[in-house]
């Protein structure tokens, strides 16, 4: 009897055997879940449990029947997907770039002391450039063109040039210092009051002084000649005068008879040669 059951017993291990050895292999064979890392998981394996050998009974005794065991339960396979990291590189190229931001140029702040420091300091500078031009006499001089500029001066031919304490007004010509003996002669040979420059006393005495320059008047109806000087008319006595002053013909203007008569009387040139003849 013992060796009939025998038999039975055998082939269920072997058949245990070969469903654990079926099993594993189908799990091998099942592809792998995961995407950049690895195979999955594998299954824990369950503790084989080696089957117990039946005992020969003694004789006599009444074997008694075992219940087949179980069929093992294949181990369940849970699919774990690891979460894919991207590298920093590929992150910032895939990322949506942030739009720009306008660039505007920094704001300077000012403090107000220094506003109302650059406020007084442009009032102060306007108030001086209106007050050198204001005009400091009759004649129109201005602080601008008052002020001792010697320094730097220009020697040049038609620099005209006055010493502070001194009314006479001289223009530079052929390298000499020419006194301009009126305003008439003045304005007769265009000079400007803006064109004086303002010397100090003394700045005449390193310079030769030439014959003064005048201005002579005539009327066609007289044969006398005039030089104005001083707002005066000075009567030259003859053509050898004339000569020896240094004048030319081409410093005579002619003016109406009438404006040479209202002129008053100078000193005749020579001086002493009695009153002069009225035009």
């Amino acid at each position: 009897m013992m060796n009939d059951r025998q038999p039975s017993r055998v082939n269920q291990m072997l058949d245990l055997l070969v469903e654990e050895i079926e099993e594993r292999m189908r799990v091998r064979r099942e592809p792998a879940l995961s995407v950049d890392e690895g195979p999955p998981p594998a299954a824990e394996p369950q503790a084989f449990e080696a089957p117990i050998l039946p005992v020969e009974p003694p004789a006599g005794a009444v074997e008694p029947v075992k219940a087949p065991a179980p069929a093992a339960e294949s181990p369940v396979v849970e699919a774990v997907i690891p979460s894919v990291e991207l590298p920093a590189e590929q992150v910032e190229a895939t990322a949506e770039p942030e739009p720009e931001a306008e660039w505007r140029p920094p704001v300077l702040a000012v403090s107000p002391n220094a506003a109302r420091l650059m406020g007084r300091l442009a009032l102060g500078l306007l108030v001086a450039i209106v007050l050198i031009n204001i005009p400091l006499n009759r004649h129109g001089t201005t602080l601008a063109t008052a002020m001792p500029d010697s320094a730097a001066l220009v020697m040049r031919d038609g620099l005209v040039v006055k010493e502070e304490d001194d009314e006479k007004i001289y223009v530079y010509q052929d390298g000499r210092f020419r006194w301009i003996s009126s305003l008439d002669a003045f304005e007769h040979f265009g000079f400007t009051w803006g064109d004086v420059h303002i010397v100090e006393d003394g700045f005449l005495d390193r310079f030769e002084i030439g014959t003064p320059l005048h201005v002579l008047l005539k009327c066609h109806s007289s044969p006398h000649i005039y030089r104005l000087e001083g707002g005066t008319k000075r009567w030259i006595r003859d053509i050898a005068t004339f000569e020896a002053e240094g004048h030319v013909w081409d410093d005579v203007h002619f003016v109406s008879c009438g404006y040479l008569h209202d002129l008053p009387d100078g000193e005749t040139i020579p001086p002493g040669c009695g009153p002069p003849p009225q035009p």
